[in-house]
């Protein structure tokens, strides 16, 4: 190599500012305030590729699988815990155990320590409050079968996002046998099948539906606007026998294997597992459900934990398994072809 070039190489790199390759699939307006803090508090440069709405997480899925060999990525803070697990098995992510994961139970945490969860939405029940009385309030999932609300009760397609998150983890948590009982059961009670989790949430607020299946951040926003709405934690007292509870749908941070800047994602895994980011989302309008146990939340309006309620059993790596077989039945009972 001439002197001349190889000059101008090493002062190209020399000049090339330290930085940190993020592909997030949170919502923009959430995760840029917490991005930018770890800009100011570290000084690296933070590069962030969103997904879009179209593409949900699926986009920046599929796009770490194709980089597989060659990286550009270097954390992944993603907002389906399944398509993590997914990309786990593929070996694209990398071990890291952060000592800021220390405090959070080993149900969020990877055994080969690939990656951690955080700040989580919850599944439960939007209920018109002008429609439905308080004695008949529903309590859990089980609820939604009784004939009292047939055709009144709405939930999002379940092929995507949350709503098929939940389908996986109903099989393996119950059993295959006994979730395709209760969604046939769901089907037979005439459930409407709507877009998406924000649509169920605006469809019950407006009095469409008496009863809908969405997320926490969905339902707190109609709650936030004064809508005539009750969010309920569906099965949040059930026994600890019983196999029931709130399903908590975790946000995931993991880092690439091969990715180029490995010392500057392990810095920012660090940050994005610290209590004061889990509190801060927590308080922001997409309330995210802190999973470390060393966050207070009881100031925090319509936040309830893993902590203070009865939680599914769900073990999501064996949810992964069975999200082919529950997604075929799914498409199939609800014509969803």
């Amino acid at each position: 190599m001439k002197p001349f070039i190889a000059m101008m190489l090493i002062t190209l790199v020399g000049c090339a500012k330290p930085h940190v390759v993020v592909y997030c699939a949170h919502d923009r307006e959430f995760a840029q305030e917490i991005l930018e803090e770890f800009r100011r508090q570290s000084g690296l440069e933070v590069r962030v590729r969103y997904d879009t709405e179209a593409n949900k997480s699926v986009g920046l899925h599929d796009d770490l699988i194709r980089e597989a060999g060659a990286p550009r990525c270097d954390v992944y803070w993603n907002n389906e815990i399944l398509a993590t697990l997914r990309l786990q098995a593929k070996g694209i992510l990398q071990p890291y155990r952060s000592p800021a994961a220390e405090p959070f139970p080993a149900v969020y945490k990877a055994t080969d320590h690939t990656w951690t969860a955080f700040a989580a939405r919850a599944r439960v029940l939007i209920v018109n409050t002008d429609l439905v009385k308080e004695a008949d309030m529903p309590k859990g999932l089980a609820d939604l079968t009784d004939l009292r609300w047939k055709g009144k009760i709405a939930m999002a397609k379940p092929m995507f996002g949350t709503t098929a998150t939940q389908a996986a983890c109903l099989f393996q948590a119950w059993g295959a046998e006994k979730a395709r009982e209760y969604y046939r059961q769901l089907r037979a009670n005439q459930i409407a099948i709507v877009p998406g989790n924000k649509q169920v949430a605006v469809d019950v607020a407006a009095g469409k539906y008496s009863i809908g299946l969405t997320d926490t951040d969905d339902t707190i926003a109609e709650l936030d606007a004064g809508r005539p709405v009750r969010m309920i934690f569906p099965d949040a007292d059930a026994p600890a026998a019983s196999g029931l509870g709130v399903l908590f749908i975790p946000n995931t941070a993991a880092i690439i294997q091969g990715c180029p800047n490995p010392e500057n994602a392990r810095k920012l895994i660090d940050f994005l597992l610290n209590a004061d980011v889990e509190r801060r989302l927590a308080e922001s309008k997409s309330r995210q459900i802190p999973l470390n146990p060393q966050v207070v939340v009881e100031a925090i309006p319509h936040i309830r934990t893993p902590s203070t309620v009865r939680a599914l059993p769900v073990d999501f790596a064996a949810a992964m398994a069975v999200w082919s077989e529950s997604q075929a039945f799914l498409v199939d009972e609800f014509s969803l072809r």
